[in-house]
């Protein structure tokens, strides 16, 4: 129905950037809201950041300021600006949304943030 693949993680410093992508690809008609969660380990997975087919956006309070959620839909792909990234930070992010009443993952990709 729907393949969603993360692209963009890797290791960066305190304070640095990353900026992921999440592409969706296979049968369907359009995707509406999108959301970004992250899985550090040990931990559940927590909701980090949504946003709306029209492109209004929702932040965690621990990422709010420095996480920017966006989408173009011409693409289907939605990004996840990460700015002033803290090692709490660390951690697999996902992309997840509903198509047809169904729930799809990504496969994750992992974001470290150390010295």
């Amino acid at each position: 129905q729907v393949q969603l693949v993360e692209s963009g993680g890797g290791l960066v410093q305190p304070g640095g950037s990353l900026r992921l992508a999440c592409a969706a690809s296979g049968t369907f008609f359009s995707i509406n809201t999108m959301r970004w969660y992250r899985q550090a380990p040990g931990k559940e997975r927590e909701w980090v950041a949504t946003i709306t087919t029209g492109g209004t956006p929702t932040y965690a309070d621990s990422v709010k300021g420095r996480f920017t959620i966006s989408r173009d839909n011409a693409k289907n792909t939605m990004y996840l600006q990460m700015n002033s990234l803290k090692p709490d930070d660390t951690a697999v992010y996902y992309c997840r949304t509903i198509v047809d009443g169904r729930i799809h993952w990504g496969q994750g990709t992992q974001v470290t943030v150390s010295s």
